[in-house]
């Protein structure tokens, strides 16, 4: 009973001290201590109907938020008026998002 006792010991510690060192590493790792990248722009071009247009917008938000500073920029190539209408909507709503022409994705850059 003792040895029963003893494993299970162990095995509480192991697994006490392994989640104490994740959650250490963890909070190093993702401390906000990384610089905002000034002018990155993550762009997305749309055309026609651009059905997937509110996913690929909410992923571009995710991997917008591993990097400070990035800028979302939705570039029109030709969408139909309601899907034009969506993007600005989209547009609006995010912080840190533009909807531009192809003309004025040059002056972005």
């Amino acid at each position: 009973m003792l040895l029963l006792k003893d494993g299970v010991l162990a095995f509480l510690s192991a697994v006490g001290l392994t989640t104490i060192v994740w959650a250490i590493a963890g909070a190093l790792l993702r401390s906000g201590g990384r610089p905002a990248i000034p002018g990155l722009l993550l762009v997305l071009p749309l055309r026609g109907e651009a059905l997937a247009m509110e996913a690929d917008v909410r992923e571009l938000r995710r991997v917008q938020g591993g990097l400070p500073g990035a800028k979302i920029i939705l570039a029109d190539c030709g969408l139909t008026p309601d899907a034009l209408a969506l993007a600005r909507y989209l547009a609006d709503r995010e912080k840190n998002a533009a909807l531009v022409s192809p003309g004025e994705l040059a002056g972005e850059l």
